[in-house]
């Protein structure tokens, strides 16, 4: 690209950063909290349906094409779409509506979806993780829109259901072909405003041991799974062992996880001191760094779970992998990379930050599935989410609006 063509296409950004409506962005963050969205089977509004009809009513009145499909009964993906007419390249703008539970309201300062605004801060289940985050892409495309409207190439906002579950809302998406066509995606996730191009990978397996039960008086009359479990878990320990000395300390994931997260026993009905229990179950939560096999790593689980069998022929062990989320690795020199971090200076003023994601998101099967460069970058501390008092800072809000606006000018308007 020439030199002039270069400074003209900097001037752009500049110019669609400045027209992100600061106070806009920080109002519809607080509207979005408002709308508790935590998902609780069996409650008809527990869902993020509300969520959702709010985002695609305000889509439709900015005058985007906005289409809705549930990802399970009750549970909708919004995808909203700015085609502003020419083709080029197609750029997603992800973030999801669900959040995790409230917990104990006496534990917040303020209620927890009273989005309550205070020295520079929204308070509020979700302010970080991540309706801060979607609102700031919302608003970015907005002002993209309004300050450099004939852009060649298309974007798509796409809020989804259920990331915080089994990501029902993304697989849907995927699967319909939501991703079809698109070559980069932000995930607006809560990372500090950080460049984020390594995520790391998740298992979560279930190992069931079944024995029988007995009088807590006469252990002899039944068979006692506890001691096998005990055996599993103190061979995970091994393993996570093993695996950190091979793969060592990622510079942005830090070590590969293994940890045996929930014990059961009894799996069904109350325990009681005196009855020994006829079944135990282990819940394994595994995060991976790029380098993993999870094949491989599934199959030394196994080779524990053997163990166990072997030690107690009387052992039942079996181990079911739930869910399997490979870790992520965007090349630095992907378009959307380059459009991200380029983003930084008209926008903010600064060069560009670099992080990692701790946990697997949406973009896991963008990536994996769909095949799409994504990068995470979003605003809120990578810390936060979950807790009472979550909270984003207004002002990383808004720079996060800014550096979207300017990085969707750049993504549709640079060359490969």
């Amino acid at each position: 690209m020439a030199a002039g063509a270069a400074g003209s296409l900097d001037a752009l950004a500049a110019r669609a950063a400045a027209a992100v409506d600061t106070d806009e962005t920080v109002r519809l963050t607080r509207e979005l909290i408002r709308i508790p969205s935590v998902y609780r089977p069996g409650d008809p509004t527990g869902s993020e349906a509300a969520a959702a009809a709010f985002i695609g009513e305000y889509l439709r009145g900015r005058g985007l094409s906005v289409s809705v499909h549930d990802a399970a009964p009750n549970r909708p993906n919004v995808v909203g779409d700015w085609v502003p007419g020419r083709a080029g390249r197609g750029l997603i703008l992800e973030g999801h509506t669900d959040v995790v539970t409230e917990g104990d309201h006496a534990m917040w300062t303020h209620p927890p979806f009273s989005a309550a605004l205070k020295d520079g801060r929204i308070y509020g289940r979700g302010a970080a993780d991540m309706k801060g985050g979607l609102a700031a892409a919302i608003v970015a495309l907005d002002a993209v829109r309004g300050s450099v409207p004939d852009l060649p190439g298309r974007v798509r906002i796409a809020a989804l259901a259920d990331e915080e579950g089994m990501m029902l809302g993304v697989k849907a998406f995927v699967r319909a072909g939501g991703a079809t066509g698109f070559d980069g995606a932000i995930i607006c996730e809560p990372e500090e405003n950080e460049i984020c191009l390594h995520q790391k990978g998740a298992m979560r397996l279930l190992a069931t041991f079944r024995g029988r039960m007995a009088h807590g008086a006469m252990p002899y009359a039944g068979v006692n799974p506890i001691p096998w479990a005990a055996a599993f878990i103190s061979g995970l320990a091994s393993e996570e062992a093993l695996q950190q000395q091979r793969h060592g300390a990622h510079r942005f994931l830090g070590l590969p996880l293994i940890t045996p997260t929930t014990v059961r026993a009894p799996v069904f009905g109350e325990p009681q001191f005196n009855v020994m229990a006829g079944e135990a179950q282990v819940t394994i939560d595994i995060r991976t760094v790029p380098g993993q096999d999870h094949g491989a790593l599934c199959a030394a689980l196994h080779k524990i779970a053997a163990g166990v069998r072997a030690a107690d022929p009387r052992a039942d062990v079996t181990l079911e992998v739930v869910e399997d989320r490979p870790w992520t690795e965007t090349p630095a020199d992907a378009p959307i990379v380059r459009a991200v971090q380029r983003a930084h200076q008209p926008a903010l003023g600064r060069a560009p930050r670099y992080g990692g994601v701790p946990g697997s998101t949406d973009g896991t099967f963008l990536h994996a599935w769909a095949g799409i460069p994504i990068v995470t970058i979003g605003p809120g501390r990578r810390d936060i989410p979950h807790q009472a008092d979550e909270y984003v800072e207004t002002a990383e809000l808004v720079a996060a609006a800014r550096l979207y606006a300017a990085a969707i000018v750049y993504f549709l308007s640079e060359e490969s």
